[in-house]
């Protein structure tokens, strides 16, 4: 019996654009799903660049016009890879119409915008999901797996950065991700990742101090141009962390991390032993174990594999490795079970045991982003996070 089929519309062709059109192509071929997933509308600025960008990905149509996508009956499934700015409008004009809304992190420049988003998917009762693609990984399940099992003991610390350097030469022009409509600079673009990885092993977290650093105060306006414009946004945030389990940690937000292209890691010591993760070498989980033999202690390697859910999915073969769009893959898989899933709508971390990231992860997120911020503004008191990361 063939299955039914789930609408997909995307809008935005960028670098995400591409991954997510690459997730939806494979996500049915490489898990069991209740539907099939047709690829019916893609939409950018212009007809022109939505055609290219529609026949190289599969889609079936395209627009220059995002609303008539949104509007498009034969469209369940909406997916956001725009520029920050623009996710409020079109999210909550896919939730309206009654679409299921995939948006890229972060969910909105601003806390109070990503509130009103998450709200409006509660009320209208459809499901949503965040980008928070590193999540997805095998090895970041293994690492909380075993942080919850108590293998490394009672957890006191934790250490993470996001780390890239797409910003460190200076004659880079200015662009979309300095402009403070977007919401901030290193620390809500990319430091966003390590804030969600740090709540997904460890829980909320309830307070934070924060300092923001704008390096490079100015951008050519274009590439090789002489006239420059103000840089208003961080290039680099630090910030300390208290969980309400009790532990405390710091974060680096930092995007002229010069030689570094994906340095989102973490180290978090309990008091039987350690785990330490990057993203550089994300197939790859690392355990300390202060019970070893004096002789033979030492950070152990541990390989990602079938064992690992749902690497087996890509290869029956352990240590041959799954990428960054395999990650996206699994993020869809996620997002549209939790579509298939009769449990409660709109969940966030826990949903299905998957790890799931709805829009109330997104928030909760940008809880401490804003608190970080805020905290940055006010020479870095502390600042304690509000209810809705609980």
């Amino acid at each position: 019996m063939s299955k039914p089929a789930i609408g997909v519309g995307l809008i935005g062709s960028g670098f995400m654009g591409r991954s997510h059109s690459l997730a939806y192509l494979n996500v049915d071929k490489l898990f069991e799903l209740p539907f099939r997933v047709e690829l019916r509308m893609l939409a950018d600025q212009t007809e022109a660049q939505a055609s290219r960008a529609a026949d190289a990905f599969g889609f079936a149509r395209a627009t220059g016009d995002w609303r008539e996508l949104v509007a498009d009956s034969r469209i369940e499934v909406v997916s956001i890879t725009t520029p920050n700015r623009l996710h409020k409008d079109m999210a909550l004009a896919a939730i309206d119409a009654g679409k299921h809304v995939w948006c890229e992190k972060p969910l909105a420049p601003t806390l109070a915008d990503a509130r009103i988003m998450a709200e409006a998917a509660r009320h209208r009762g459809v499901r949503t999901a965040v980008g928070f693609n590193y999540l997805k990984n095998p090895m970041m399940r293994l690492a909380r797996d075993m942080i919850a099992g108590g293998e490394i003991g009672e957890v006191r610390t934790f250490r993470g950065i996001h780390a890239e350097d797409f910003m460190a030469d200076v004659s880079q022009p200015w662009s979309w991700r300095l402009d403070p409509a977007n919401g901030g600079g290193a620390l809500v673009d990319i430091g966003s990742h390590i804030i969600a990885a740090a709540r997904y092993l460890l829980g909320p977290i309830v307070e934070v101090d924060g300092r923001t650093d704008t390096l490079v105060t100015s951008r050519p306006i274009a590439a090789g141009a002489a006239e420059r414009r103000t840089v208003a946004v961080d290039d680099v945030t630090t910030a300390r962390l208290r969980f309400r389990s009790g532990v405390v940690g710091t974060i680096e937000a930092n995007w002229l991390a010069t030689g570094r292209t994906m340095q989102h890691a973490f180290e978090i010591a309990g008091s039987a032993g350690s785990i330490a993760f990057s993203q550089e070498r994300f197939n790859e989980l690392q355990l300390y174990c202060a019970g070893d033999e004096a002789a033979r202690r030492g950070f152990r390697t541990i390989v990602a594999g079938p064992e690992h859910e749902p690497y087996g999915a890509f290869c029956v073969a352990p240590g041959h490795q799954i990428g960054f769009n395999d990650l996206k893959a699994i993020e869809a898989r996620d997002f549209l079970l939790s579509i298939a899933d009769d449990a409660p709508r709109h969940a966030g971390l826990g949903h299905a045991g998957l790890g799931h990231a709805g829009f109330d992860e997104g928030v909760a997120v940008l809880e401490v982003v804003d608190a970080i911020y805020r905290s940055a503004r006010d020479g870095g008191q502390p600042v304690a996070i509000g209810v809705s990361a609980q």
